[in-house]
């Protein structure tokens, strides 16, 4: 009869350690967004801030807001929809607001064509604060991901694109407890696995 391997014993047992310890993060990860889901839903409520500098604060997420674009810099087109749910493309334009300024970024309507740019110069925005894309893998986000930033939808749009949705607390998911239940399977089949093997090990 072999006896059992000290150091890949170890290895597997810190990893499954690990793994449970990821899990138990995400189900207090599920209680926070819990709580941050019920403020954002008072934020709609709540009278309008100058657009924030700090774009990664969360808690002033639906929170009507203005700013002012000294200059649009650049453009980019996201699929996405309309207040009435039609199909369209996000026209999301990222605004300068001074030569030191930190810039800010604004879905100032939905347009019909991927490859449209809107004639527009600057000026006062209004309308309330939602998540910029960031294309982050999901993985990326099962782990906390990077910071997601704020911008500025538009309301009303500029004039000739569509009217962007209304702020909605569906895109904020709670997906935090399929996450931990994920890391408590993970563990329990790498704990069966290895159990598996050594049995099978130790059997003449």
């Amino acid at each position: 009869m072999k006896r059992i391997p000290v150091f890949a014993t170890i290895l597997v047992a810190l990893a499954v350690a690990a793994m449970i310890a990821l899990g138990v993060w995400q189900l207090q990860r599920r209680h926070e967004k819990e709580a941050l889901i019920v403020r954002l839903a008072q934020n709609r409520d709540l009278p309008a801030v100058a657009f924030p500098r700090l774009k990664t604060d969360d808690t002033l997420l639906f929170r009507r807001a203005t700013a002012f674009c000294l200059q649009p810099v650049s453009w980019s087109n996201e699929g996405g929809h309309d207040a009435k749910g039609g199909p369209g493309w996000r026209q999301i334009a990222q605004c300068r607001t001074g030569a030191e300024g930190p810039g800010f970024a604004v879905q100032i309507g939905i347009g019909h064509s991927p490859t449209a740019k809107p004639d527009w110069k600057g000026g006062v925005v209004r309308g309330y604060l939602a998540y910029a894309p960031d294309h982050q893998p999901i993985i990326a986000a099962a782990f906390g991901g990077a910071p997601k930033t704020l911008m500025l939808v538009a309301d009303p749009p500029l004039a000739g694109l569509g009217a962007n949705p209304p702020a909605d607390l569906s895109s904020v998911p709670n997906n935090h407890l399929a996450y931990a239940v994920q890391w408590f399977v993970f563990a329990a089949i790498a704990a069966i696995i290895y159990a598996v093997a050594l049995r099978r090990r130790r059997t003449p």
